[in-house]
């Protein structure tokens, strides 16, 4: 029988997902990895989403500042072969996944929704709608309106 694929990943993907991501971290933080790039650079794993098979894992990471976020991409990519290897070290699965690293985009975006919030134009439009949601100002709530 079939289940399909949803969006949602299962308790145990996240279970994984969270272990694979402190493995990561740990071997990040020890300097683990002999690549320049990354040896000068402090790099923060903020996610890994597993595939339903825990065949295949996308580490989301952020390089300290932002700064030479491709750079340090390409680092993690030419280093996952041994990431891979000591993540199995540090992790016991049936199968240990294939690495995919990509720049977690979130902060930026979550900042870019803050800076849209602060606008005054988007202040002004969430003020209108609090204001009908709660039923407007006292002279609309007797039924009579403002000429």
């Amino acid at each position: 029988m079939s289940r399909g694929f949803s969006n949602t990943a299962s308790q145990r993907q996240l279970r994984v997902g969270e272990e694979v991501r402190h493995a990561l971290a740990w071997i990040l933080e020890r300097g683990e990895l002999r690549d320049p790039v990354l040896a000068e650079r402090a790099v923060t794993v903020t996610e890994v989403r597993m595939s339903p098979d825990l065949k295949h894992a996308t580490a989301f990471v952020v390089p300290l500042g932002g700064a030479d976020a491709d750079t340090v991409l390409a680092g993690l990519n030419r280093a996952r072969g041994f990431v891979r290897h000591r993540v199995a070290e540090m992790v016991r699965l049936k199968f240990m996944p294939d690495f995919l690293f990509c720049i977690d985009r979130s902060f930026e975006q979550a900042e870019h929704i803050t800076t849209l919030l602060r606008d005054p134009r988007v202040a002004r439009d969430l003020q209108h709608t609090d204001a009908a949601d709660t039923g407007g100002d006292a002279e609309t709530q007797n039924g009579r309106t403002a000429d």
